[in-house]
């Protein structure tokens, strides 16, 4: 099924795309585009876009930045822009059940709000924790999740195993546009401790990181240095297991296509 390389370039060229990828930080697909042959990047929209070639399926990627509004903006202008046949919202959630790991991958078949609009994904999968695979409710809210005690509370409230900040507004549209979908994340914080707080001046809404605010919490507590280099590395967990696990993905979906 898959084209000579030569005419999926030639067709990236044209704009065109078989799977399109929305993420909120360049992190989180960053070890994914690593794979993918030449990679484009531009800006438009406010948003950042990069297209390239994935064992010869074109890709398309769309970095919204942080929030739901963000994240809808930019899948509308990935769809208008790109023509995907699929739409996958991914990159990093944070746990709301025990047992789960860093790096361990998420795949909602149920994505729900606080107003409790729900939305279906039939994904034919079914958890395996040994695999370090969880299928099951996410849930989408409009800001970061700090603490231990927040999640367990989410997690009652709502019974979502997992939260994030855009994959709602991603389906939302997705239903809006009768576009394929489906939801691939990766556990980056899990519930052993709460995130420092810090973290919530650290990165910006379009996903830049804010420098001045990095020194500022050096500044104020030194020992923050530890806390943000425990982030980088699991960042780098959830970027690296994510990237494998989409490689089966991306396959899949442009197969079923």
């Amino acid at each position: 099924m898959t084209e000579p390389a030569q005419n999926h370039v030639s067709e990236v060229d044209a704009t065109q795309a078989d799977i399109g990828l929305v993420c909120a930080l360049p992190m989180e697909l960053g070890e994914f585009l690593s794979r993918c042959s030449k990679v484009k990047t531009y800006t438009g929209g406010k948003f950042t876009f990069r297209g390239g070639i994935y064992d010869g399926i074109r890709i398309a990627v769309v970095e919204s930045g942080m929030g739901p509004a963000r994240a809808c903006r930019a899948t509308e202008a990935l769809l208008d822009g790109h023509s995907p046949r699929w739409i996958v919202s991914t990159g990093f959630c944070g746990a709301l059940i025990p047992d789960m790991q860093i790096g361990q991958i998420v795949v909602a078949n149920k994505i729900t709000s606080l107003d409790q609009d729900e939305l279906m994904v039939d994904v034919g999968m079914k958890t395996d924790a040994a695999r370090g695979l969880h299928v099951g409710r996410t849930l989408t809210i409009d800001q970061m999740v700090r603490s231990i005690a927040e999640k367990r509370a989410l997690a009652e409230q709502t019974g979502a195993i997992a939260v994030d900040m855009e994959t709602h507004a991603v389906a939302s549209v997705c239903r809006e546009r009768k576009t394929k979908f489906m939801a691939v994340r990766a556990i980056s914080d899990d519930l052993s401790a709460d995130l420092p707080a810090e973290v919530l001046s650290l990165v910006g809404e379009t996903g830049a990181v804010r420098i001045g605010a990095v020194v500022g919490a050096l500044w104020k507590r030194p020992g923050s240095y530890k806390d943000m280099w425990r982030l980088r590395e699991h960042a780098m967990t959830a970027s690296e297991h994510l990237a494998n696990f989409l490689d089966g993905v991306v396959k899949q979906l442009y197969a079923s296509a």
